[in-house]
């Protein structure tokens, strides 16, 4: 991993002492994010350094912040910078790194390393589940940094027609939700159901769904996010917050039958709950959003109905390649709202807040 040092002695473009990031403050419920200038890190032999771009605001940076999940704490690792969603160019490679060159462009994922020596890294499904994985802005600085180091063995590359804005968001929700899409191993022509469908993650499976010939029920609440999924493919939307049974509209609109699959996209106890009336016999519940709670249904459910209940984390270095091949094709666009770093605090309250259609970014040079 990086170290701070002044003095980088490896091949570099023209590179600041200190640079922006957001860091957490007083972590636990009552967090803060505070701008501040720190130390550009020095890449070390077999890592590149990036000067990021954009970033995506992501809720399990929240999540990080709030240390309401049962997973170890970013104060554990000494680390005060979220982020997981980095796009942005090479300045600098380590003396070992040869497939690299500054200039390149990079993105970093929410595993920023993994040990690639194991079973899971090695079967092509499982490799973010490795137990040596590294996670970005938990267990090193994250891409709240403008200025970050990355394993050049695992930094994904951007292709030429995708920008910054689009790739930083891919990094995570585009590839997440593409990884538990793949998963579910629903067809096209099937029914797919996306609780959240306007948020950060959700709103892209909406796309990806479309482009893979499934039919999209889209779930979310208020005119700025039915206008938003029905823009982007949504056969279907309903606004929970209008109707008196989410369940019996899926139902409805799906013949009596169910859906073939549904993906919880949000970490709402009532998406959970209600999931499995949602989908027909022997259908697919996919969780995807994390929830700090317990959550779920009467089990009865899934086993009357030969339920398949599969949760998948972030995607993998192919789906996010994958993801990024939509977005090249013209397939995949994030919704994003920009905001300067020094306006960072903002995007992180407003997404906590739940006032958020698609995704937060940050630019750094604005």
């Amino acid at each position: 991993m990086s170290t701070t040092v002044a003095n980088i002695d490896t091949k570099q473009s023209k590179i600041p002492k200190t640079c922006k990031a957001g860091c957490v403050v007083n972590a636990g419920p009552d967090f803060k994010i505070a701008v501040e200038d720190v130390p550009v890190p020095e890449p070390g032999p077999n890592e590149i350094l990036l000067r990021l771009n954009a970033t995506g605001v992501c809720y399990s940076d929240l999540h990080y912040m709030l240390e309401d999940l049962p997973m170890p704490r970013m104060s554990d690792f000494q680390c005060r910078s979220p982020g997981h969603e980095g796009a942005g160019v090479v300045v600098a490679v380590g003396s070992n790194v040869t497939n690299w060159k500054i200039g390149d462009r990079g993105g970093v994922k929410p595993m920023w390393d993994i040990c690639m020596n194991c079973e899971l890294c090695w079967d092509g499904k499982h490799e973010t589940y490795c137990a040596g994985a590294v996670a970005c802005g938990l267990m090193v600085a994250g891409t709240y940094q403008q200025y970050i180091t990355s394993p050049a063995r695992y930094t994904t590359r951007i292709p030429d027609n995708v920008d910054d804005f689009t790739a930083g968001p891919i990094m995570c929700s585009g590839s997440t939700i593409y990884s538990s899409i793949i998963a579910s191993e629903l067809k096209p022509g099937d029914w797919a159901v996306f609780p959240g469908g306007g948020g950060g993650v959700g709103h892209m499976g909406v796309q990806l769904a479309k482009a893979m010939g499934m039919r999209v029920i889209a779930i979310d609440g208020g005119a700025e996010k039915r206008a938003l999924c029905e823009k982007l493919g949504a056969e279907e939307f309903i606004d929970y917050t209008t109707v008196e049974s989410v369940e019996a509209e899926v139902l409805r609109i799906t013949s009596g039958i169910g859906a073939h699959g549904i993906f919880v996209t949000t970490g709402s106890p009532a998406a959970y709950k209600i999931a499995p009336m949602m989908v027909r016999t022997g259908g697919r519940v996919m969780c995807v959003g994390l929830r700090s709670a317990t959550v779920g249904a009467d089990p009865a459910w899934f086993i009357l109905k030969n339920l398949h209940v599969i949760g998948t984390m972030v995607g993998s270095m192919k789906d996010t390649d994958k993801a990024l091949d939509f977005a090249a094709r013209g397939l995949l666009k994030p919704t994003y709202e920009k905001f300067s770093i020094n306006h960072l605090p903002e995007a992180v309250q407003k997404l906590r807040d739940g006032k958020v259609a698609g995704r937060c970014v940050v630019d750094f040079n604005a």
